[in-house]
């Protein structure tokens, strides 16, 4: 199906159930992994699973984000389900973009700061919600990543030369790595720029979204995806949360681990030219400033 005629389509689900949006705009966003999602009058985004797991992945997300919203300070989606079909949610747009390296960097000292104080609250908050109730909607543990030899195996015929000790080191690391002192907690897990809704104008985060990949994994593993943005931005977050929580993290593990995702999301595209150029080019930025 062609973008116009998809738009098309999830234009007229939409307004089956809304009628008064038949006047509004209707623009078709960036995919995502597993859903569609429409951005109305910039104000509203609808989401459209592409498949029957994508489907129950929504569901529970829907569920979850209804025990996050009330537990936590940060502003995240109010998702609404429609049984339909199409089976789409919907929610009210929180104003902003994406926060990406180059943007952070321009950021005065003032702004990253409060942006690693409302990180690591909502990170304090998240950790402390009610494990019971999350498990009872539906709470999981995180995907895990590719195993070690797998990791190596796949990526060793795309991987640059100079990168393949950076590479065995990482993963020679990884496989020694003692279990996380702080046990698995409820969290994001997901917490890079590509997620954050921020207002550039006023240098203020304004929430986050897109909580598929929230459950149940090791703490410290909840801190590596903002070194997307930035090594500055987690070293900050964790000063914040350390000070909230009392936990005492280890930056060590954390660095580690950030180059272990950037290993595994490589093997994960070893086969896909369309997604492959970007993720090595995470895995030798990430290895250029790194001290694995």
């Amino acid at each position: 199906m062609t973008p116009d005629a998809a738009l098309g389509a999830f234009r007229a689900a939409i307004v089956r159930s809304f009628p008064e949006l038949e006047g509004a705009s209707f623009t078709l966003l960036a995919p995502g992994w597993h859903s569609d999602a429409v951005d109305v009058d910039d104000r509203l985004v609808f989401k459209f699973p592409r498949h029957e797991a994508a489907e129950q992945a929504l569901a529970r997300e829907a569920r979850l984000l209804g025990l996050v919203r009330t537990g936590v300070t940060m502003p995240v989606p109010d998702l609404r389900l429609h049984a339909g079909p199409p089976m789409f949610s919907h929610h009210g747009k929180l104003r902003g973009e994406h926060l990406l390296t180059r943007q952070y960097e321009a950021l005065p000292e003032r702004a990253r700061q409060e942006l690693a104080e409302k990180l690591g609250l909502f990170y304090a908050e998240i950790h402390r919600l009610d494990r019971p109730a999350l498990e009872a909607a539906g709470a999981r543990p995180i995907e895990a990543w590719i195993v070690p030899e797998e990791i190596l195996r796949r990526i060793r015929p795309v991987l640059p030369e100079g990168l393949c000790a950076y590479a065995d080191r990482t993963v020679a690391a990884w496989q020694e790595l003692a279990a996380d002192p702080h046990g698995t907690t409820y969290g994001f897990f997901d917490g890079h720029g590509w997620n954050m809704a921020f207002d550039h104008a006023a240098q203020r985060l304004n929430g986050v979204y897109d909580s598929a990949d929230s459950g149940f994994g090791d703490l410290q593993q909840e801190f590596i995806y903002s070194n997307f943005i930035s090594r500055d931005l987690t070293a900050r977050i964790v000063g914040e949360y350390e000070v909230l929580t009392g936990r005492h993290l280890d930056r060590q593990r954390i660095e580690l681990l950030s180059s272990v995702l950037r290993l595994s999301e490589l093997a994960g595209s070893a086969d896909d030219p369309e997604h492959l150029p970007a993720m090595l080019g995470h895995v030798a930025d990430w290895a250029a400033r790194g001290t694995v």
